[in-house]
């Protein structure tokens, strides 16, 4: 393996010393390492297959593992070599694979329904998984009341998730505070599409209140945010350093809501920090 495919190997998943302000206390700041996020693209001698959005660190064996258990190499043998190219968001694999599993690709190759659940399976551009987006006008922070209790409330509306534990939730609170609307999926990506579609045909308007996901926040939940006007967004799961940067550059809110502490406003960027984007 050539020297700089393992430096790119080994860069580091977590991002840290990104800044966060107390919603409702915007003087009460701190800083949290966030986990680090990249769009790979990958090509098979030579043939673009797949884009995904991946953690950084050890991408040859991504790339081994997703051969693998893609079904597109039957064995660790019909890998010859992995290039790795590029650095900070988007980066690309090269692989050189066997005749035989080559012509197999060629035969069988097929789009990827975003089996994986990173969202962005079958997408063959890095163009397309950071595409262009237009900022959004910068809309005012949702009210700190209006995020308490707001774990248990979820749980209430989380009906379909009550029998089987195993479903995603994205849900839309209005103006008032209220929970208006609440989507499930086993699929997140698929969560937020069904309430994005809920709120055009209740003819929401997503600036007024605020978004929220169970998940946890990547990229691609950005995307769609931004495309489809949402003001601000709420996850209960930390997001990633690219997400955070991303939203800074698109005056996306951004907030995250802990178990045990205050919500966390990670964009617009606190403190006076400078946006990375």
């Amino acid at each position: 393996m050539p020297a700089s495919a393992i430096t790119h190997s080994r860069i580091s998943a977590v991002a840290a010393g990104y800044a966060y302000a107390e919603l409702g206390s915007p003087s009460s700041c701190a800083q949290a390492a966030l986990a680090a996020e990249c769009a790979l693209a990958i090509s098979y001698n030579g043939l673009s297959h797949a884009v995904m959005m991946v953690s950084p660190g050890d991408l040859e064996d991504f790339v081994r593992g997703f051969s693998l258990s893609a079904g597109l190499v039957e064995s660790i043998d019909d890998i010859y070599d992995i290039q790795l190219k590029g650095l900070g968001e988007a980066r690309q694999a090269e692989v050189r694979i066997s005749s035989r599993a080559f012509w197999a690709l060629k035969r069988q190759r097929r789009q990827l329904a975003g089996a994986s659940g990173c969202g962005l399976c079958g997408v063959e551009a890095l163009e397309q998984a950071l595409p262009q987006l237009t900022p959004l006008p910068p809309t005012p922070l949702p009210p700190a009341a209006h995020l308490q209790q707001l774990r248990p409330r979820i749980a209430e509306a989380q009906l379909q998730a009550r029998s089987s534990g195993a479903l995603h939730a994205a849900l839309f609170v209005d103006e008032q505070g209220s929970i208006r609307l609440c989507r499930e999926d086993i699929g997140r990506h698929n969560a937020l599409d069904k309430l994005i579609g809920a709120l055009q045909d209740e003819g929401l308007d997503g600036r007024a209140g605020f978004a929220v996901v169970t998940s946890r926040c990547s990229l691609e939940l950005l995307h769609k945010a931004v495309r489809a006007g949402i003001g601000s967004l709420v996850s209960l799961s930390a997001p990633t350093a690219l997400t955070v940067d991303w939203a800074r550059h698109h005056h996306l809110n951004l907030i995250h809501l802990p178990h045990q502490h205050a919500p966390r406003v990670y964009s617009p960027a606190p403190c006076s920090e400078e946006s990375r984007a």
